[in-house]
């Protein structure tokens, strides 16, 4: 865990626009600062190890399957300047094959790795001496990307990487598509000797994200299409184990679906002893003349890690006060978690309906691993989504 001196940024994005918010951790608050414009809408973002470099990967694609296909796609490299945590341009982008759905750097921020979904697919790119987004890195062996790519990510050894491929539910005369973890030796930007993890063929197994134990060698995956919390370990040849150890729901209220409902993001706090997952639910119906929520669970699970087997157990359902929480992070002391939330919608209230926008949720985390509300900071979206959000140590 980081010292909790340690100066916090927090970075959102509405669209091609990303925003600074100044953290007060001690206060949990935020401060809205300065905004600058990509050259299209924003789909992740990963800070350079050193805290002075943020990647943006960048799209006019729309997102899911089915969307406007657009032309820009590109990885831009913003500088954070070191007095105000402002953002400024750093180099010249790099352009993508099609739209990114996930993006992360490696452990010593030697190199780019990018997921794409449609089609999936994983590309690995250098970062040259001077930070900027340098050229593409050609791989030894092919790669089977599985079917719709969602995240990549690098184990904390810089050793192994793992595409997490998510599949699709059947839908209409269209069978399920399975998905896996797609698991890579890596060394140098170089992905050899690809395994796939697929229990039960990926049937029935649909990883959205994955995170791990900061000192154990314990891979916590969240299944957006099973509402489910699961924990693969990696063996002392550094295998991924071929079925999860433990697997755990985590909804609040399992029988009580209401519409189209589904797990996100997956992140373990610093300390190693607790787990949090995001429920979400944006369903709508028509009723008055609108779309209005149909109902759902939008909250945060939280687990407690036993230390010695890595068993995620419930410990706390906590509702993140808006509609659809797509990312949520936890500030590097540990003793803060921001919740944002992609767009906002009419809900039910009484006889009418009242509406509930987009918004950046602010949470205390106890000694406990539990949540507490703070506040919460509304977020002018129109037209758009707060599609990212993240918090960067400095």
């Amino acid at each position: 865990m980081a010292d909790s001196s340690t100066q916090v940024a927090l970075y959102a994005s509405v669209g091609p626009q990303l925003t600074h918010y100044a953290v007060d951790v001690e206060g949990a608050a935020l401060e809205r600062r300065a905004t600058v414009t990509l050259p299209a809408n924003i789909h992740y973002c990963w800070p350079h190890a050193s805290g002075r470099h943020l990647y943006v990967a960048s799209s006019d694609s729309a997102s899911g399957v089915g969307g406007v296909v657009g032309t820009k796609h590109h990885v831009t490299a913003w500088r954070i300047d070191p007095a105000s945590d402002a953002l400024s341009p750093h180099g010249e982008p790099i352009a993508l094959p099609t739209r990114p759905i996930h993006m992360t750097l490696d452990i010593p921020s030697e190199h780019i790795l990018v997921a794409f979904s449609n089609p999936s697919g994983l590309q690995v790119y250098r970062v040259n001496p001077d930070m900027s987004p340098g050229a593409q890195v050609t791989q030894p062996e092919p790669i089977d990307p599985g079917i719709y790519g969602h995240q990549v990510r690098v184990s904390l050894d810089n050793r192994k990487v793992i595409l997490v491929t998510r599949g699709h539910d059947a839908a209409g005369a269209k069978p399920e598509e399975p998905g896996a973890l797609k698991v890579f030796d890596y060394e140098g930007g170089k992905l050899t000797n690809e395994a796939s993890v697929a229990p039960n063929g990926g049937y029935g197994f649909g990883p959205r994200h994955l995170d791990f134990h900061p000192t154990k060698p314990w891979v916590y995956v969240s299944l957006e299409r099973q509402n489910r919390l699961d924990m693969f370990t990696f063996d002392n040849g550094g295998a991924l184990s071929r079925e999860a150890l433990y697997q755990k729901g985590t909804l609040g209220e399992p029988g009580n679906i209401r519409g189209g409902q589904s797990v996100g993001k997956v992140k373990l706090h610093p300390s190693g002893r607790f787990a949090y997952v995001a429920n979400r639910a944006s369903s709508t119906t028509e009723e008055g003349g609108q779309r209005v929520f149909v109902g759902g669970e939008n909250n945060l699970a939280v687990f407690a890690i036993d230390p010695a087997t890595g068993e995620p157990s419930p410990i706390q359902h906590v509702d993140t006060r808006g509609i659809h929480c797509r990312n949520f992070h936890i500030d590097p002391s540990g003793r803060l978690l921001v919740a944002s939330h992609i767009t906002g919608l009419p809900v039910k209230d009484g006889a009418g309906t009242r509406f509930v926008p987009a918004c950046l949720s602010v949470f205390r985390i106890g000694e406990d691993g539990k949540l507490e509300f703070v506040r919460k900071y509304d977020v002018e979206v129109g037209d758009k989504q707060m599609f990212w959000m993240g918090m960067v140590a400095l």
